[in-house]
Formats: C-alpha cells, sequence, structure tokens
C-alpha cells in the first residue's frame, strides 16, 4: 500500500499553495516506510522541492501511523536547517516502532544526525556519512559575534552527544570531533569503523540533489557528477540567477 500526503498552506492572500508532498509507502499494521530524499527545511515556506522535508511532514506522518510496530526510514538527504533536524530526530526518537535506517546515498550534515535515530542503522559501502560542524550567516559587533560564535559551539555539543550515543565499543569521541572539524566524508565501510553501523553489499548509487552542495569543502566527485547528471538544464538563466539570490535570503538561518 502506498499513501501521499499532500501538504498545503496558505499564502499570504489566504489562498491554499502547494507546500510538497510526503509518501507513506507499504503502510500496515505491521510497519511503514518513510524516505527523506531531500533537503531538511525549517518549515513549509523554506520548500523548493516536493523532496524538502519540514519537522511538521514528520508530525503529520507519525499521526498517520500510529500503532506501526515497525518503521523503515530511507536517508539521501544533503542536510540542512540544524533546529528543524534535530526536532525530527527527537520525534522519530520518541516514536513507539522499532526503526531502521537505511542510508540510499548520504546522509549529510543534520541528516547524518536523523539517521542515528535507527535501532539499526544500514548503508551500502558505497554509501556515504558525512559529518561537520555547524555554519550560519550573522551580523553584529565584536561582542554579538563573539556571542554567536559560542552559540554554535553549544550546537555542535548537542551534535556530538547524538554521535557519542551511537559510538561503536572502543570508538573515541575525540576522534569523532576531529573529523567534525575537518568535514569529513565517510563511506559505509568507513563509518562502521567508528559507529553502530551495518554495512551492506553496494549497490547501484541512488543520486542526490541538495542546494547545500556548493557549500561543502569536500564533495566526493561521484556525488558532484551524481547531481550534475539529475538537474535540469538553467535556462533562461537571469530567473534562474533571480531564483538562486532568493534562496540564499532565506537560508540565512542556522545550518548543518
Amino acid at each position: 500500500m502506498s499513501k501521499v500526503l499532500q501538504l498545503k498552506n496558505k499564502d499570504k492572500k489566504g489562498n491554499l499553495k502547494n507546500a510538497g508532498k510526503l509518501e507513506i509507502k507499504n503502510q500496515s499494521e505491521e510497519k511503514a516506510d518513510l524516505y527523506l530524499y531531500g533537503d531538511i527545511v525549517s518549515s513549509e515556506w523554506g520548500k523548493w522541492e516536493d523532496t524538502d522535508t519540514a519537522p511538521e511532514d514528520i508530525k503529520k506522518f507519525l499521526d498517520e501511523i500510529e500503532g506501526v510496530k515497525n518503521l523503515n526510514i530511507y536517508v539521501n538527504s544533503g542536510g540542512g536547517s540544524v533546529f528543524a533536524g534535530m526536532a525530527i530526530y527527537n520525534m522519530l526518537k520518541r516514536h513507539q516502532a522499532n526503526k531502521t535506517v537505511h542510508v540510499d546515498g548520504l546522509a549529510g550534515s543534520i541528516s547524518s544526525v536523523i539517521a542515528m535515530v535507527g535501532d539499526k542503522i544500514i548503508i551500502p559501502s558505497n554509501a556515504y556519512l558525512m559529518v561537520h560542524k555547524a555554519w550560519s550567516f550573522t551580523w553584529g559587533n565584536a561582542n554579538e559575534l563573539r556571542k554567536f560564535a559560542d552559540t554554535l559551539d553549544v550546537i555542535d555539543e548537542g551534535i556530538l552527544n547524538v554521535y557519542n550515543e551511537n559510538l561503536k565499543e572502543g570508538a573515541d569521541i575525540e576522534k569523532i570531533k576531529e573529523m567534525v572539524e575537518a568535514e569529513t566524508w565517510l563511506t559505509g565501510v568507513e563509518a562502521s569503523k567508528y559507529f553502530n553501523i551495518e554495512v551492506s553489499e553496494e549497490n547501484e548509487a541512488v543520486a542526490c540533489a541538495s542546494d547545500y552542495f556548493n557549500r561543502y569543502k569536500k564533495v566526493p566527485k561521484s556525488l558532484k557528477e551524481a547531481k550534475q547528471q539529475i538537474e535540469e538544464p538553467q535556462e533562461p538563466q537571469e530567473p534562474q540567477e533571480n531564483i538562486a539570490k532568493a534562496k540564499a535570503l532565506l537560508l540565512l538561518e542556522l545550518e548543518y
């Protein structure tokens, strides 16, 4: 059984607008499948693609599957809003279902935190887990900037707490801190050295399109090539440039 939740919001004039969709596949009393196949955004208004996910989507999804015993979560996301991602992680964590996370292509940035919600985490040998420090834009005087840097440190500490809860026996959180500092991309095999992760056989990589790839420093070549293959031609150029500027303005929030 497959069911699509069509998400709607009202614009400033009170008219309904499409805010994306969330697909519930193979739903039954025993199990349901959740796909996180886009960027993590703070609200419905921040969506640019149907695949983007906000905390409201997850709440609606969990309301729909109340009583389900097993939940499969499929992740292929470059990251997004840190607060939205933490909210999604905590909502899924509270759900009573036994959760199995499958990283189909990439669990990057805050999506790597969401992936840690699984009672069982499965990553193919050719898929990726990426960790890095939280970042954002801000402005102000020297005192305000120092305070903001302290805030980012607190956010990083919260993220590291999630990683620490999922460390493999014998792994050192100090090593994870070093990887976070450096922006580190791990294959499934490499990630299994540090986290409680089951590595599955290499399969056909799932392409991941994310607005955040151009902000990361060490995106693997294979992911860049996959992204280029699924992007549509950008013509005419001027409207696309305007869209890019609008996106940049909306992304002035704490992201990870």
